[in-house]
């Protein structure tokens, strides 16, 4: 089963296939260009290198968020224009459930983190059961660093782009608690987005193209002073 991975969640745009599990490429491109200008050409660029045409594709996944407000939309109206083009069904994915994802299995707590601004980031805890499946522990949540730190009681593996942001505020209130992995696994990839989202396409779990939205976990700056202008 071909599946094309998109994620555009965050600055750092990624566009992955898969077949049948297996990696075929995964692409990464994080240049002060907007998803608009790029996402399209990045997929023709991954179809074209790996000898496949879109009408091979046999499903694809998108990373719903959270993220980028902006970048989330582009992603869901790519992949929804590209499903309606094709009539091969679409998955949708946590980007933080594909950050957790791309950690090997380990006995540590798991907490992916995305710089949400406002001082807050989105994050949820993952561990392994049984030393092979993922669990998510909480809800995917909009928080500020100080007071997700407050949560962590065990050594907890962080990762994503929130650590750039937070990387040394998580080391000096956690010192002996927060690992923080190498740089490439802070990025979610597309390769990941597609397994995760072939995953969901086995077992029948396709998302309705003409309805579906991202994960958004917090209002948008918008919709927030729309609440305080009405709430009188």
């Amino acid at each position: 089963m071909k599946v094309l991975g998109i994620d555009t969640s965050t600055s750092c745009g990624s566009v992955g296939l898969i077949d049948d599990g297996e990696v075929i490429s995964d692409y990464l491109l994080k240049i002060p260009v907007t998803h608009s200008e790029r996402l399209l050409g990045a997929i023709e660029f991954v179809l074209k290198e790996a000898r496949c045409n879109i009408e091979d594709i046999d499903g694809w996944a998108i990373s719903l968020g959270p993220g980028s407000f902006t970048g989330l939309r582009i992603g869901v109206s790519a992949v929804k224009g590209l499903t309606f083009a094709t009539g091969k069904p679409v998955a949708g994915v946590s980007t933080l459930d594909v950050l957790a994802s791309q950690i090997a299995p380990t006995s540590y707590l798991i907490c992916p983190i995305l710089d949400a601004r406002k001082k807050e980031v989105y994050t949820a805890f993952y561990r392994y059961e049984e030393g092979r499946f993922l669990k998510r522990l909480s809800d995917y949540q909009a928080i500020r660093p100080e007071d997700l730190v407050e949560k962590i009681k065990e050594q907890t593996i962080f990762l994503g782009d929130g650590v750039k942001t937070y990387g040394d505020l998580l080391l000096n209130f956690l010192p002996s608690l927060a690992i923080l992995p190498p740089a490439p696994l802070h990025v979610s990839h597309g390769s990941m987005v597609a397994k995760l989202g072939s995953e969901l396409l086995q077992k029948g779990e396709s998302l309705n193209p003409s309805t579906f939205t991202p994960l958004y976990v917090r209002s948008s700056e918008a919709e927030m002073k729309w609440q305080e202008t009405h709430s009188n």
